[in-house]
């Protein structure tokens, strides 16, 4: 097509009156905002399918987390436990051993103390003996003050030893606690 027969074709479109020109163009932006209006609508309908999804993803999460951590809950001291089934066992081995000689039973009974202590420190359950020690309610609880040779605010007696599980404690030691020389 030559410059000349472009001139020619503008120059027609020109000369239309100005309703045919604007509503040549409607037409034309008609058919263009529909494939556009049809092309929104798919993907809303998509994006609205992938919300769907998404929110059926995160609730069957929720579902799976809320099962897992009642399971953890239930389950979550079973090592402990199985752990415990041998000082058990132990115990059992000790009375049937006992019997008519307590030198076996007090034997039965060490070993069973001493199965008892390597379980502990395998479960960082450690044990705070106070005896000795200066006073620390952090970590004891006093349950009465009584004159003693040691230096007011030691440890002279310890009813029951205190317990920390990896560093937490949860039992503090119940002890009787120096007030000082007896006057």
């Amino acid at each position: 097509m030559s410059n000349i027969d472009k001139e020619d074709e503008i120059g027609a479109e020109d000369m239309l009156p100005e309703d045919q020109q604007d509503a040549d163009a409607a037409a034309d932006d008609g058919d263009y905002g529909e494939s556009e209006l049809d092309a929104a609508q798919r993907e809303v309908a998509e994006l609205k399918d992938r919300m769907l999804r998404m929110h059926a993803e995160m609730d069957n999460l929720r579902k799976r987390t809320q099962r897992e951590v009642a399971d953890a809950h239930k389950f979550g001291i079973e090592k402990f436990a199985i752990a415990l089934l041998d000082v058990v066992d132990n115990l059992e081995r000790a009375l049937e051993a006992g019997e008519g000689n307590e030198q076996a039973l007090r034997d039965g009974v060490q070993l069973t103390l001493d199965s008892w202590h390597e379980m502990m420190k395998k479960f960082q359950l450690e044990r705070i003996d106070a005896v000795g020690e200066s006073f620390d309610p952090h970590h004891h609880e006093a349950l009465s003050q009584m004159p003693h040779d040691e230096p007011e605010g030691t440890v002279v007696a310890q009813h029951v030893a205190g317990y920390k599980l990896h560093g937490r404690l949860i039992r503090p030691a119940k002890v009787l606690v120096s007030s000082g020389p007896a006057e």
